[in-house]
């Protein structure tokens, strides 16, 4: 699952299920839990590059969050905390295994230019539907091939639809190479995918339901809660 787009009630209910999760109630921190699944899990992979390793990154970063509860004194900015502890936990990892490739000194300029968009709209036909699987796969590599720096702003900023400041925050970094960064994965994309498939992009790197139920009962054992 993922997390909805932000209104009103939904923040009210985030609100909610935060209080009741720092409560101590089991139920309600499963609920937070599927709900941001699978933003943790593709931010996760586009750092790791790792399908296992991911969602051990995610099942830690659940741990740590649960542990640290009683530190949120916002809970409107649940998703930005947890995505923030993820990853913190994702680059521990890249350190560890000596994987992280920082960007070359100077690659920041700091341009806020808006890139155009990666791809153009193209009315859909059969063959374009029957072809989106294969086309998926192939943005789904693209993305893989991008630097690791750039790969996690664009899936923070262009699949998780998340702002600049927001991904800034997560990733520590200013708001201006957060807007560079994003503007050079795009143009990456285009340069390597050369189709037209901007529709296909929500719905890019899948969360299946089994891995879903997985971190949960693996996060709830961890911590001791009692089985559903």
């Amino acid at each position: 699952m993922t997390g909805s787009p932000t209104t009103a009630a939904s923040i009210a209910q985030e609100t909610e299920l935060a209080a009741r999760a720092k409560a101590g109630e089991a139920s309600a921190f499963e609920w937070i839990m599927r709900r941001y699944n699978r933003r943790l899990f593709r931010i996760a992979y586009s750092m790791l590059k790792n399908a296992s390793e991911a969602e051990d990154a995610v099942q830690e970063a659940y741990v740590r969050a649960f542990t640290a509860l009683h530190t949120l004194d916002n809970p409107q900015s649940l998703p930005t905390w947890l995505t923030t502890i993820l990853v913190n936990e994702a680059r521990g990892r890249l350190r560890r295994a000596w994987r992280f490739n920082p960007l070359e000194p100077g690659m920041d300029d700091g341009s806020g230019e808006q890139a155009s968009p990666i791809f153009t709209e193209v009315p859909d036909t059969p063959e374009r539907l029957a072809f989106a699987g294969e086309l998926r796969r192939v943005l789904e590599a693209a993305i893989e091939s991008l630097p690791g720096p750039f790969r996690t702003v664009f899936m923070l900023r262009g699949v998780e639809q998340m702002s600049v400041e927001e991904t800034a925050q997560c990733l520590g970094i200013p708001a201006a190479t957060v807007k560079t960064r994003f503007h050079r994965a795009r143009a990456l994309l285009r340069a390597r995918l050369q189709a037209e498939a901007e529709y296909m992009i929500p719905d890019i790197f899948p969360f299946d339901g089994a891995r879903c139920d997985r971190i949960i009962e693996r996060v709830r054992t961890r911590l001791g809660l009692a089985p559903r």
